[in-house]
């Protein structure tokens, strides 16, 4: 969903971060002061403070990067740019994924992005935490000739890319928590959905969700049930919102084309690198069963170890793990 023109104008004015006085705003957006309140009021429904003060004017409490297309694409590969059917960009949307696996009739690559999810989607059916502005909620749709087993793993391969573009963005210390979570400092930093639809046998849409935090408040994160961080937090200066969703697209797009043929095997020790679980004692959910063990890495199909505590080492295909808290 897209917002009425004078809205859109109204907050990206306002995205800066410094006081617009009433009759600034009411000049540049052509309508009266009475009407730049009204407007305003729709800011309080995407849960965005501001400030009114006489004489100054009005000011978010915060700055925000909006979502900017040409700055995104200026910033693509050539050869990834080419590989994109198109960009979609929404202000609010009930879930990228969901957006694009309602597509009809999908070719090639596709993108979305948002700046509000409603009914954002994490793993097992949780809500994955999307105020307005502050984050990144990036999906990417892929078709693929062979059925489901053929992706087995992408979403491992999709880790190794978000790792790559935070590198690059100038975030050091991330990891990977099996099988699809971005870990700083043992605090959760995002997260990855692979959503597939298809025949057993035949091709399939492949949707790779993104969830990145990047300046995810208190307030916002009150139902989060887990330790999290954001990218502000690892890095106190405002982090290049457009820029980094460009090195991810940069960094996952090339991984997902050349998936069907590479399969996770060439990504692999790459992953294990980014291990941020290998040698904890953790506890693995299958369903009704808890299972606690040491994690001793991924083999080369991506199935996670444990030594359990009898001393076996078992490979896993599935399960949420849980960090045990250090001493």
């Amino acid at each position: 969903m897209h917002f009425p023109e004078t809205r859109k104008r109204i907050l990206t004015l306002l995205a800066d971060g410094q006081f617009h006085s009433g009759v600034e705003l009411s000049e540049q957006l052509n309508i009266s002061r009475s009407a730049i309140w009204k407007q305003l009021n729709f800011l309080k429904e995407l849960g965005l403070k501001f400030s009114a003060v006489t004489g100054k004017g009005y000011r978010l409490d915060k700055p925000l990067e909006l979502l900017n297309r040409p700055t995104i694409s200026t910033a693509l590969e050539a050869s990834v740019a080419e590989q994109i059917k198109i960009l979609h960009i929404h202000d609010t949307l009930a879930s990228t994924n969901s957006f694009l696996l309602e597509q009809s009739e999908p070719t090639g690559a596709e993108i979305c992005l948002a700046e509000y999810q409603s009914t954002g989607k994490g793993r097992r059916g949780r809500q994955w935490v999307s105020p307005f502005g502050g984050n990144i909620y990036l999906s990417i749709l892929y078709q693929y000739d062979q059925g489901p087993a053929a992706v087995s793993g992408l979403s491992l391969a999709a880790g190794v890319a978000v790792i790559r573009a935070l590198i690059k963005t100038g975030y050091d210390g991330v990891g990977l928590k099996w099988p699809n979570d971005i870990y700083w400092d043992q605090k959760k930093l995002g997260g990855i959905l692979v959503e597939v639809r298809g025949d057993a046998e035949g091709p399939c849409t492949v949707v790779v969700g993104i969830g990145i935090n990047v300046t995810l408040s208190d307030e916002d994160a009150v139902t989060i049930d887990q330790p999290w961080t954001d990218l502000k937090q690892i890095n106190t200066v405002n982090p290049a919102r457009n820029l980094l969703i460009a090195t991810l697209i940069n960094e996952l797009i090339p991984i997902m084309a050349n998936f069907e043929q590479a399969g996770i095997n060439t990504l692999v020790d790459e992953w294990r690198q980014y291990d941020c679980m290998r040698g904890k004692q953790v506890t693995l959910s299958l369903g009704s069963e808890k299972i606690n063990g040491i994690v001793y890495g991924i083999d080369d199909n991506g199935l996670i170890n444990l030594q359990r505590a009898d001393g076996e080492i078992t490979a896993y295909a599935s399960g949420e793990v849980t960090f045990h808290p250090e001493p």
